[in-house]
């Protein structure tokens, strides 16, 4: 009897214990269901909001004129609203800061992932992830008093706001991006394939170039992607360096206005609220997110259509 009694005893404090293991776990994991529920509910309020405000653009601004037209001046009486100036401004930059930084932080993800010593990877890595933390207006204001200066001694005629200034500081800006993450796609490469290369004879730059490189080309494919969607919606750099002047201009050292640029503007101005200049605001917004949200789904795309696995 003492010997069922205690295996009773026992079995009730298992279950207890099992009880109380269930109320935890479902308690974890409805913190954890609310977590992403509140991110989907932010992403979508987000959406609700930029298109409500540009349906109320829309209803007194042509969408037609709006998307074809490329003057941009609010504050011209009559107004006009053709966004294809900022969109080009905003192009013009993303090329540019692309031109600086793919095959600079490709190279430097190369020398990283395949060339650089334990030790030295634990130095640099560490650098760039601390130049990717680096405040934007700080890079604005080294833009003005540094790459400026720089451009206007090669070419005299350069303004104090131009286009190459901001498109070379928004491509050092998001070189650790395209760094990082290409290492790291990098790194995931099993040695098997270096090895193998080498036993056919490929020297260390055609392993790197010819076998690495290739076997991470989806994540390559995909920091670029994102590092480009970065550029497309950087704001204060780009305000702060390349001016505030909407035009379509082949010379990048004139100036030139971005959508975040106007948008900052507009948003520090005195435009009254719910007025046609304030509602443009959204329709700018929602033409950015648009822009933005192809790129994520490029970027999700490439990664499902070169990606490599390996066990």
């Amino acid at each position: 009897m003492a010997g069922a009694d205690s295996y009773s005893d026992s079995t009730e404090l298992t279950n207890a214990g099992t009880a109380s293991e269930q109320r935890r776990n479902t308690f974890v994991k409805w913190v954890f269901f609310a977590c992403a529920f509140l991110s989907v509910l932010t992403t979508v309020g987000i959406i609700v909001v930029l298109f409500r405000g540009a349906w109320a653009f829309f209803s007194d601004v042509s969408i037609v004129t709006f998307y074809t037209g490329s003057e941009w001046s609010p504050q011209r009486n009559p107004p006009s609203y053709g966004v294809l100036s900022l969109v080009y401004g905003t192009l013009l930059i993303t090329v540019g800061s692309a031109i600086v930084a793919l095959p600079v932080g490709t190279a430097t993800a190369i020398y990283l992932s395949e060339y650089a010593s334990a030790r030295v990877r634990s130095i640099i890595k560490p650098t760039l992830e601390v130049l990717a933390g680096v405040p934007t207006i700080v890079y604005g204001f080294f833009a003005l008093s540094f790459i400026t200066p720089l451009i206007q001694r090669v070419f005299p005629q350069t303004g104090t706001f131009n286009a190459a200034s901001a498109a070379i500081v928004v491509g050092i800006m998001i070189i650790p991006m395209v760094s990082s993450l290409s290492e790291d796609a990098m790194s995931a490469v099993p040695d098997e394939l270096r090895n193998a290369g080498y036993g056919l004879g490929a020297t260390k730059f055609e392993v790197s170039t010819g076998i690495v490189v290739p076997s991470a080309m989806s994540g390559i494919l995909a920091s670029y992607i994102l590092a480009i969607s970065r550029a497309i919606g950087e704001t204060m750099a780009v305000a702060l360096a390349a001016g505030i002047t909407p035009q379509i201009t082949a010379n990048p050292l004139e100036p030139i206005q971005t959508m975040t640029s106007y948008m900052v503007n507009v948003g520090m101005g005195d435009v009254s609220v719910g007025s046609v200049g304030y509602q443009s605001l959204f329709a700018v917004g929602m033409t950015l997110f648009m822009m933005t949200l192809a790129m994520n789904m490029l970027s999700l795309a490439i990664k499902a259509r070169y990606r490599e696995e390996y066990q």
